[in-house]
């Protein structure tokens, strides 16, 4: 038995519409958004009297989500630092395929976002960055080149 494929990747916001703008910037697809009303979900994550808003973008083209939550109870919990380094234990960056890395940076800069470090390139393979967006979410973004 083997892994079928990485479904989705569970981001918790305060923000839910700035996150939703700053992902659809990027280039995914809201597939739908609202109250997770599945008692179910509880269970699953282990909290009680949960009431939470969820949104589900798509990549185009490609089987990965982004799952973006809401937690209105019990309240969500920051992390600190707020924007921790990328040597921080933990998920720190979810990376993204881009066609042109000038173009998104630029796009996703009008949403507040900010390059964490510069872009570089590794060797004739890639163009490569991460981008800091709302409430610190970082995503990396790869341009192939040639």
């Amino acid at each position: 038995m083997s892994v079928q494929r990485m479904d989705n990747v569970l981001i918790v916001v305060d923000d839910l519409e700035a996150a939703i703008a700053f992902f659809v910037e990027l280039g995914l697809e809201l597939e739908g958004k609202g109250p997770l009303e599945w008692r179910g979900a509880e269970r699953v994550i282990g909290l009680d009297d949960v009431r939470q808003d969820v949104a589900m973008l798509r990549v185009p083209d490609g089987p990965g989500r982004v799952e973006l939550a809401k937690f209105h109870r019990p309240a969500a919990i920051a992390p600190e630092p707020r924007d921790a380094p990328a040597n921080t234990l933990g998920l720190r960056r979810v990376m993204f395929a881009v066609d042109d890395i000038d173009d998104v940076v630029a796009r996703l800069r009008a949403h507040g976002a900010e390059l964490v470090g510069e872009v570089v390139q590794y060797e004739n393979i890639y163009r490569l960055c991460y981008v800091r967006g709302p409430e610190g979410i970082v995503v990396g973004l790869a341009e192939e080149l040639g």
